[in-house]
């Protein structure tokens, strides 16, 4: 995990002065991260980034509750009502084809879960427009 983030971190990130990183046990993982970074040959964290682990709302139910108000995302100031839980969104329908893609190869299991993601962002994107325009014309302004 700590590679995948200083990966992630080091990609077009001049000029960012904080990262907020949504992780499931990132009140465990955040315990000596930047100590794990500095003694590590092969990892690297950009200048002056300062990073905010917090948990999603899915995960955090189940920590301890002393986690709520230390990583929840209500208490991070500018990362508004974020859930946090993008791929937990995506199992329920790809739960569906388990039971087809368990008898298939690798290379075209990939290829089938690969077609329903795609097939699942294609109408996340399609009804993007109706959504929004629902949820404004529902607002009022004065």
């Amino acid at each position: 995990m700590d590679y995948s983030i200083c990966q992630a971190l080091s990609y077009n990130s001049n000029g960012l002065n904080e990262a907020l990183i949504c992780y499931d046990v990132a009140c465990q993982w955040s315990i000596h991260f930047e100590e794990r970074v500095q003694q590590s040959g092969h990892m690297e964290l950009p200048d002056g980034l300062s990073c905010i682990p917090a948990v999603g709302k899915f995960h955090l139910a189940a920590h301890r509750e002393d986690c709520f108000v230390l990583f929840s995302l209500n208490f991070v100031p500018g990362s508004g009502q974020l859930d946090g839980e993008v791929l937990e969104t995506l199992w329920a329908p790809l739960n569906k084809v388990a039971g087809s893609v368990r008898a298939m190869t690798k290379a075209h299991r990939q290829e089938m879960l690969d077609q329903h993601i795609l097939d699942s962002n294609w109408k996340k994107l399609v009804n993007m427009g109706g959504s929004l325009s629902r949820h404004w014309s529902s607002h009022t302004y004065m």
